[in-house]
């Protein structure tokens, strides 16, 4: 068993495990009222997929309907798609900044 799979099976043992993508898996996930269960990493699933002699677009198709909408009860793994970083940062200068900003253009 990998360290991952005895990690995650010490903390919820029921969790449900996608065989050969131990090294896709992100982390462990929870929602309000709902059960854990396991986050893949959608584009490593696909490299996977594709490192078995898929096409991209084959990979894709049998990620759509083999993987992700395979549903195998209340802890049925979820796959995440990263957002850029640079998309993630807050392009809003900081209060002080707008102030400055202000400040300098009153002495035009």
């Amino acid at each position: 068993m990998s360290k991952i799979r005895e990690y995650i099976a010490e903390i919820h043992p029921e969790l449900v495990l996608m065989d050969g993508f131990d090294d896709c898996i992100l982390g462990i996930a929870s929602r309000c009222g709902e059960e854990q269960f396991v986050v893949y990493d959608y584009a490593k699933v696909i490299d996977k997929n594709m490192s078995h002699g898929m096409t991209e677009e084959e990979a894709i198709e049998f990620f759509d309907f083999n993987q992700e909408c395979a549903y195998v009860g209340e802890h049925t793994p979820a796959f995440a798609v990263h957002v850029p970083h640079e998309i993630t940062i807050d392009p809003t200068p900081s209060r002080e900044g707008r102030q400055t900003q202000t400040h300098q253009q009153g002495n035009l």
